[in-house]
């Protein structure tokens, strides 16, 4: 039986203790594809855009799969559905408005490479646009190019890269790519706070009198896992030749809120099913 909300204590920040409770986690103990009652894709070549060059496949071992305790997002150079690189993009079949959610990772590396830890909008609320009209909550981007160096940003319709208006911030974590690290925020219907290993670096606010242009981050949310190869920001300095395969490593995923039991449990004890 698989545990369905497992909780490692020592791994768990003094806010997260005090303040959350855990509702929803995947630590990643069965050997295979990733649980498909937790886990959905997105799939196809079509650039994704950004002018991706990788295509996203779904239930492919070679590109998604649980190993060792961890879960392993792999792209790969080889031709494939007309594509010369192939990769993997899951979402979270839960979602949730308001929380803590945390994404233990050791990143890939090499000029080319884009993973990312983020969310999106599961419904098309707001605006004419799904995006950036329903937001965008990226929790950490990386880009091989810039070694080191992780970014978190929010998008909205009035906040977006694409007009240059995007609100970011990045640290640098000097063995991003050797070591895990929690890369985490805790999103309220006030602000969006941003942490690396519990330390924040970047803090979004809800401005007096937003509305959905500002601040559409009041409906439900799901969590994205991927790794893309070049873009419009991940290709800006080329892709290497020789550095594939590269994979993103996920250690657990956990997502926490205030004041939630579950069957009557608290934070500190463990859920099984």
């Amino acid at each position: 039986m698989i545990p369905l909300l497992v909780l490692v204590l020592c791994a768990l920040p003094a806010t997260a203790a005090d303040d959350w409770t855990l509702v929803w986690a995947d630590e990643f103990t069965d050997e295979g594809l990733p649980d498909s009652s937790r886990w959905r894709y997105d799939v196809g070549g079509h650039g994704w855009g950004n002018r991706e060059l990788q295509y996203y496949t779904a239930r492919r071992l070679a590109n998604a799969r649980v190993e060792d305790g961890l879960l392993v997002i792999e792209a790969r150079r080889e031709a494939f559905n007309d594509r010369d690189y192939t990769s993997a993009r899951l979402l979270s079949r839960a979602d949730w408005t308001y929380g803590r959610f945390e994404v233990r990772a050791r990143l890939p590396s090499g000029t080319g490479t884009w993973p990312a830890i983020w969310m999106l909008a599961s419904r098309d609320t707001y605006g004419d646009h799904y995006w950036p009209d329903n937001g965008e909550i990226d929790i950490m981007e990386y880009v091989g190019y810039e070694p080191n160096v992780v970014h978190s940003s929010v998008h909205t319709r009035a906040y977006h890269h694409s007009i240059g208006t995007h609100k970011t911030n990045s640290r640098r974590v000097a063995d991003a790519e050797k070591a895990f690290h929690v890369y985490a925020v805790d999103w309220t219907a006030a602000e969006i706070r941003f942490f690396v290993d519990g330390q924040r670096y970047f803090t979004f606010v809800k401005e007096e009198g937003a509305d959905y242009r500002q601040w559409p981050f009041d409906q439900p949310f799901h969590l994205l896992l991927n790794i893309a190869v070049g873009g419009t920001w991940g290709g800006q300095q080329g892709i290497a030749d020789d550095i594939w395969p590269q994979r993103m490593e996920i250690d657990y995923v956990r997502v926490y809120q205030p004041s939630t039991a579950i069957d009557g449990k608290t934070w500190g004890e463990v859920k099984d099913r």
